[in-house]
């Protein structure tokens, strides 16, 4: 399995998180590079946040997205109106290119959902061209989305099955600072940097927070959906008033910060 994300619906996934990849997708170039005429594979393109934001950064060449869902890349495919994308259902830890063929590989809010990390690494890694990038960034799951903590922390205290869950997700693959500089320098990549990149999480009301999660969307979604009524009830209240803080329901702003890493495919990599 190389996707423990819980997809079910593009438009859910696009009010829980695409609206916010599609913020980090900028500071993520910035720190990624990118350059005209390139030709650059977006891995877990989802509906589509990073692909579409690159040809607005640079007049890149051509663009290969893919992802593990299909029902993202139906949607990113309905989205596309520029020839030099290409979009695909496709498998990180098998990726179905040639060797050495791209500028940039990148992945944005992906890895941390893929338990064979090192393998996408691997596979990253020989895609993409000697003296070429291989950048992604995923969430400080524990230390840097306080919407999950405030989440999962909400589930733990009304229902202790879930505190097993709530470590699986504050601890996900690579998440934790250090993690992908480490993954990065012991792959074989050269001139390797991670930094935090932080946006900000702006939600209309209560509704507009919980909404997506309610419909199944993500491992939230799908820790919900697996509730009886009663204890949903009774998690939705705890997590309504975790949202609100004891003022009125409304609008609420939270900080979420990212690491992102990036590193240089060496020329002997390729003459293996």
């Amino acid at each position: 399995m190389s996707s423990k994300f819980h997809a079910k619906s593009a438009e859910a996934y696009e009010q829980l998180m695409g609206r916010w990849s599609r913020r980090l997708a900028r500071p993520f170039l910035d720190f990624a590079g990118l350059e005209a005429g390139e030709r650059v594979l977006d891995v877990g393109c989802g509906t589509g946040s990073l692909t579409f934001t690159l040809p607005q950064v640079a007049d890149v060449g051509r663009i290969d997205a893919i992802d593990y869902s299909e029902v993202y890349v139906e949607a990113a495919k309905e989205r596309n109106a520029d020839p030099r994308i290409a979009i695909a259902q496709g498998d990180v830890c098998a990726l179905p290119f040639e060797d050495g063929v791209f500028d940039r590989t990148l992945a944005l809010l992906v890895l941390h959902f893929v338990p064979e990390s090192e393998q996408a690494l691997r596979e990253m890694s020989r895609v993409t061209k000697a003296g070429g990038t291989v950048a992604a960034a995923v969430w400080d799951s524990f230390g840097g989305v306080p919407v999950q903590r405030m989440f999962w922390d909400t589930a733990a205290a009304l229902d202790p099955s879930a505190a097993a869950i709530r470590g699986e997700n504050y601890f996900k693959p690579l998440t934790r600072p250090g993690q992908m500089e480490a993954l990065w320098a012991d792959s074989g990549l050269v001139d390797v940097a991670e930094i935090p990149l932080m946006i900000r999480m702006e939600f209309r009301n209560f509704a507009d927070f919980w909404s997506p999660i309610a419909a199944g969307e993500s491992p939230l979604g799908k820790y919900v959906t697996g509730l009886d009524d009663d204890n949903r009830a009774a998690f939705e209240g705890g997590l309504r008033a975790a949202y609100e803080g004891g003022r009125p329901d409304g609008p609420r702003s939270f900080a979420a910060v990212a690491l992102a890493c990036r590193g240089t495919v060496p020329a002997e990599r390729h003459r293996r």
